[in-house]
Order: C-alpha cells, then structure tokens, then sequence
C-alpha cells in the first residue's frame, strides 16, 4: 500500500466528496478547536471578578481544558479508527458545542471548570480527525495545498485568541468567548454529516486501561503540583499523596504499554533517541510559554489596568508574529535543516522572557515590554514551523501517523504543567496584594520559564535523526493513521 493511499484511509470511500469542503469543515473546526486554547486566558481576570474562585480555580479553568485534551487525543483517534472517523467526528463536534454552551451559562467556578473538562474531551476527538478526514477527502497531487490552508487556518486561532477574547470578553460578556462556539458548531456537525466521507482504521482496538492509567497519573501529579502552591506546602499528604499515586499510574501506565497488544503508544518509540528529544523539546516549549502567557495576560489587566481588549490587542505583537516569520523561517529549515531553525527558535524564546525578567516593574511601558513580546513572536514561528518535519523524520514511515499524536499531546501536557509549575513559583514569590508584589512573583517565574526555554534547545539539538537510520526501511505494515497537524501552541 503507498503512503498516500495510507494516509488517506487505505480506500476511495472519499471519491465524490468536495475536496474544498473537507477543507472548509476541517479548517473551522480546527479554528474553533484552537480558539478555545487562548481565548480563555484574556477573560480570567473577568471571571474572577464574575464567579468569585482562587488563582487554583484560574489554573484549573485553564488546565482542566488541556489536560483533558492531551490525554484523550490517541484515544479520540483510536475512536475514530473503531467506529467510524467522520461519525465519531460529528459526535465530538457536538460534545464540544454542548460543553461550549454548558460553560457559558454555568452560575460558578466549578461548574465552569466541569464544563471545560468536557469541552477539552470533544477537542480531543475531533482534532485527531479533522486531519485523518481533510487527508482522505483531498488527492494526494492537491493535499500539500489543502494541508498549508488548515494549518494556517489554525494558525490564526491562535493569533486572533488573545484579541478575541479581549473583544468579547470587554464589550459583551465573558459568557461569549464559549457562546460563539455554539452556532459554529451547530452549523458545522450536519456539514460535516453531508460533506465528508467515512472511513475506519485496521487497529480497532481500544485500549480502556492504559487511557485510564496516563489519565488519573497526569491528574495526580498535576493536582499535587497545583495544592502545593497553597497552605498545603510540598511535604503535606494533600501533595504529596496526589503526586505519589499519579507517578505510580503512569509507571504502571509504561509497564502495560509495554505488554500490552494494541498500545496506545508503543513504549519502544522512546528508545529513538531523535523521537525522544523532539517530544522532550515540545512540552518544555508548551510549559515555558503557556506557563508565561497565564500570568502575563493577568500582569496587563490586574496591574498595568489595561482593559481586555487593550491586552489583547498589545499580546498580536507575540501571537501574531508568526503568521509573518513562519513561512520564511520554513523557507529557512528546507535550506539548512530543521534543527537549528527550531534550537534558535527556543533561543529566542529564552532570551524574550529573559529580557522581561530584567526589565519588568509595574509601571514598565509597553514600549519596554515590545522586545519580549517580539523575541517571543519570532521564537514560536522558528520552533513550529520545523517541528512537524522533525518528528515525521525522527521515525520511520509506518510510525509517522502515532508520532505526531505522540507529539500533539506532549504540547498539550506540557501547558498544564507550565501553568501549574509557575503559578507555584509566582505564588511563594508574590501575590496580588500590590503591583509590586505581583512583579516580585512573576520575575522567579519568568526565569524558570527561560530556563525551561534553554533546556529545551539543548534537547532538541538531538532532534535529527542519523540520515542512515532514516533511510532504512521499516518492517511493519503501514498504519491506517494520519498524523494530526501542527499549530502555534499545541
């Protein structure tokens, strides 16, 4: 079987189907999908006011979204494969609109978080697919083409999440930063019905245990790290307990893995040092920036008194940046490798938070602050636009498909984290008493986010993989998979 009859599901139930619908469907969604990734964090300082709730309840708005999303994508495709990607599809597509609906008119904090746990479930099945459909709905001579409008399409999610947010969010109501997901996705699940074709995968089966274990591990963890930045302290049972029994789920998680018949992620893929190292360099990126990106939206509104839209407005010169550096930072990777386009990416990274490490105060001006904003634009640009090239290259083609998955929710684990971990810095450093004390605790945080930065460009400098090892064939049967697309944050 060609790759290309691999990658477009291994039949021709698509013939018929209008490629530039498939593309329509799919870019929407993922447009839709992503939004809700950014969108959010404009609006916390809002929300706060409106529903009352902790920084904990800000994190876990926000992680509750992400978590859900990382763990269940490899699932959501597996879903996808058993039952049918485009019915599957259409069933997240309205799990996602109903969750979107649920958390605009929930009356508090919990229920607002409840409601993005459930949105974050109907991302993670209908991310995964959007791509495997687009991929079988479109020939292999227009798929390159069709593959560049979805990206870009998501993309501009992510440029317009902050700045949409902040629109909403000032001049009509937190509530629609999730409402307008609604007619989207009403409008967007009989389309789909109509305008896609269906198609199965060979590996049919589920495997219940193993997403249950890296599920309830993640949460330990993540919920230990986020009661440690509380009165509990890293010593109390409330921590320590949490996070012993999320490291011992996701040790038990490997062993079944390893054992199992039809893993989820086949634990020998780590032992790819190439595959390794560029999932590694994806969630470090995803911790430093996410982790960032939480307290500098929240830093503009609560201490500098920028309204939402004036925030997200001054946060286009980071988001936006890499509509206009992504296409000749790729121009850059096809000439000299991936590699160091993505290490100097990460470089860049960590010198922009870097820079607002030394120069920040509570009265800094945005023109102060634009360096930081910009390095950050041109760091994210020179890190994604290779980063797909990266990890198809690091395994071998029969592998491509489980990699990329591999890779998405690394990204995806890795904003939860970050927000967790340097919350947890800025809280034992500072606080909200004063704008000097929201500085004296964002600073330790801006460093440990540099730091995660820098790491992650030593990490990737093992990214490529020995061009031997990448020519050799493999010896498994192709999959029937198709390897989710990248986007700025994910």
């Amino acid at each position: 079987m060609s790759t290309d009859k691999v990658a477009a599901g291994g039949n021709t139930a698509g013939a018929g189907k209008s490629p530039g619908m498939a593309t329509l469907i799919t870019g929407l969604t993922a447009f839709m999908a992503g939004l809700d990734n950014l969108v959010v964090l404009i609006a916390l300082p809002t929300i706060r006011e409106d529903l009352g709730g902790s920084l904990k309840d800000l994190e876990w708005t926000v992680n509750a979204y992400t978590l859900a999303f990382a763990v269940l994508m490899m699932f959501g495709a597996a879903l996808g494969d058993r039952f049918g990607r485009r019915r599957m599809f259409v069933a997240g597509l309205l799990l996602f609109t109903a969750a979107s609906a649920g958390a605009a008119l929930a009356p508090g904090i919990g229920e607002l978080i409840a409601a993005r746990v459930v949105q974050g479930v109907g991302a993670a099945i209908i991310m995964p697919l959007s791509l495997t459909l687009l991929t079988h709905a479109v020939p292999a001579e227009k798929r390159g083409a069709a593959l560049g409008i979805y990206s870009a399409v998501s993309g501009l999610s992510i440029a317009g999440g902050p700045l949409v947010g902040g629109v909403v969010t000032e001049h009509i109501s937190w509530h629609w930063i999730f409402w307008i997901n609604v007619p989207v996705g009403l409008l967007l699940a009989p389309l789909a019905w109509r305008g896609l074709a269906e198609s199965r995968g060979p590996n049919n089966r589920l495997d219940l245990p193993g997403t249950a274990l890296i599920s309830l591990g993640i949460l330990g963890l993540v919920y230990g790290l986020i009661r440690a930045d509380g009165h509990d302290g890293w010593g109390s049972p409330q921590v320590l307990g949490p996070m012993l029994a999320g490291a011992v789920l996701v040790a038990v998680f490997v062993q079944w893995e390893r054992r199992s018949r039809a893993p989820m992620v086949p634990m020998r893929m780590f032992g790819n040092r190439a595959f390794s190292a560029v999932n590694a360099g994806a969630l470090l990126m995803a911790f430093g920036m996410y982790g960032v990106v939480f307290l500098i939206t929240q830093f503009m509104q609560n201490v500098q008194h920028m309204t939402p839209t004036e925030a997200g407005v001054r946060m286009l010169a980071w988001t936006a940046m890499p509509i206009v550096v992504a296409p000749v930072a790729g121009m850059m990777s096809d000439r000299i490798g991936g590699r160091p386009v993505a290490v100097f990416g990460l470089a860049m990274l960590a010198a922009g938070f870097a820079y607002w490490a030394l120069v920040l105060s509570p009265d800094a001006s945005y023109v102060e602050q634009l360096p930081g904003f910009l390095l950050g634009g041109v760091g994210v640009a020179c890190f994604f636009a290779p980063l797909f090239s990266l990890t198809m290259g690091s395994v071998d083609v029969s592998e491509q498909g489980i990699a990329s998955g591999v890779n998405s929710a690394a990204r995806e684990l890795g904003a939860p984290l970050g927000v967790t971990v340097l919350t947890t810095v800025f809280t034992h450093n500072g606080g909200y008493a004063s704008g000097q004390n929201f500085v004296d605790g964002f600073v330790p945080a801006l460093w440990v986010g540099a730091a995660a930065m820098a790491v992650a460009a030593v990490v990737m400098l093992f990214s490529s993989r020995p061009a031997a090892a990448q020519e050799q064939p493999s010896g498994e049967p192709a999959r029937d998979t198709v390897a989710p697309a990248p986007s700025v944050t994910r």
